[in-house]
């Protein structure tokens, strides 16, 4: 199949002995550690550095454009890494079937609609109550995870994850004029309706990762992980590709032009979608992404430390709830 000849990889480039080492010493690192913990908060630092990179962007693309360098750019990287994997680790390729071809297009269809819905959003005048409402994945995401997957959560973990919700509001209500009072009598506006897709979508693309990972069967977890990642990216990189092409098609001229800063989003975007994956397929879904809320408390330390932002005290009491929420889960575990 023309998939499976993208990741096939000639193993005679690395020595056998050297291949071996170093699978041993990558199997040795995961089953000492709770390896999805520290992935988890490198994907999330990853994944805010790659949101500030694309931001300099914009003013060189359309949305649309400045949304697909994060994939065209980061294909082949993801590619490399498996080849890498398959090479130097040892790593058989997994054989491709049907549940994981399913998975993989469905997390990736899910990642762009949720995208897409996200930019739908700010076109409404009081776009920041769907906004905040699209911050509810990571409840979404256990839901989705139970019904999908039969991924359980503790009692605890649902408490954390809660209090996790509870914080990610809070800051989301900080950064806008709107109130608490606001968000519970516009529950049935259609913005908040929206925003509430947005969230689903993106608790969808998760579980459906983690989904496509598992589908591979008892395979080596960081080869899965790979190759999970590699086939999203690549079923996501043609699909956008060709939306682009025929709504935009001067777009595709500008994402090459500006290569430079579009490869560094790619890079950022290409790491922190493998420590992503990898935790997806290490642990329950839900978990990683009430760790990854972290990536809002990397947010808030760089706007008090670095752009020197006034902060008031709704966002020092939604750092602190994120932050207890996080410590209460690892505890847990």
């Amino acid at each position: 199949m023309a998939v499976m000849a993208i990741f096939h990889f000639p193993q005679w480039i690395v020595p056998d002995r050297l291949a071996f080492r170093c699978r041993l010493i990558i199997n040795d690192w995961l089953a000492v550690f709770e390896l999805w913990i520290p992935l988890t908060i490198a994907g999330a630092f990853m994944q805010n550095l790659r949101s500030v990179l694309q931001k300099h962007l914009k003013s060189k693309l359309s949305t649309a454009g400045a949304s697909y360098v994060r994939f065209l750019y980061a294909m082949p990287f993801a590619i490399l890494y498996n080849w890498a994997l398959s090479s130097f680790g040892g790593y058989p390729i997994p054989e491709l079937n049907a549940v994981f071809l399913i998975y993989c297009f469905l997390g990736g269809l899910s990642q762009i609609l949720f995208t897409f819905l996200l930019i739908y959003l700010f076109s409404f005048r009081n776009f920041a109550v769907g906004t905040t409402f699209s911050k509810t994945e990571t409840i979404q995401v256990a839901i989705l995870g139970l019904v999908l997957l039969g991924d359980q959560i503790s009692l605890i973990a649902a408490v954390a994850i809660a209090i996790s919700l509870f914080g990610v509001m809070l800051l989301s209500v900080a950064q806008t004029e709107i109130t608490l009072k606001n968000l519970l009598t516009s529950l049935f506006e259609r913005q908040t309706l929206i925003g509430l897709t947005c969230g689903a979508f993106l608790g969808a693309s998760v579980v459906f990762y983690r989904g496509a990972a598992l589908a591979l069967g008892d395979g080596e977890v960081i080869m899965r992980a790979a190759f999970a990642l590699s086939v999203s990216i690549v079923m996501q990189t043609l699909g956008m590709g060709i939306y682009i092409r025929l709504r935009e098609p001067g777009q595709l001229t500008a994402v090459i032009k500006n290569w430079p800063p579009a490869l560094a989003v790619g890079i950022a975007g290409v790491l922190a979608s493998i420590c992503w994956f990898t935790a997806f397929t290490l642990q329950n879904a839900a978990y990683v992404r009430a760790v990854g809320q972290i990536e809002l408390i990397f947010t808030f330390i760089a706007s008090v430390l670095i752009f020197k932002e006034k902060t008031s005290p709704l966002e020092y009491a939604g750092v602190f709830l994120v932050a207890m929420a996080i410590i209460i889960l690892l505890i847990s575990k």
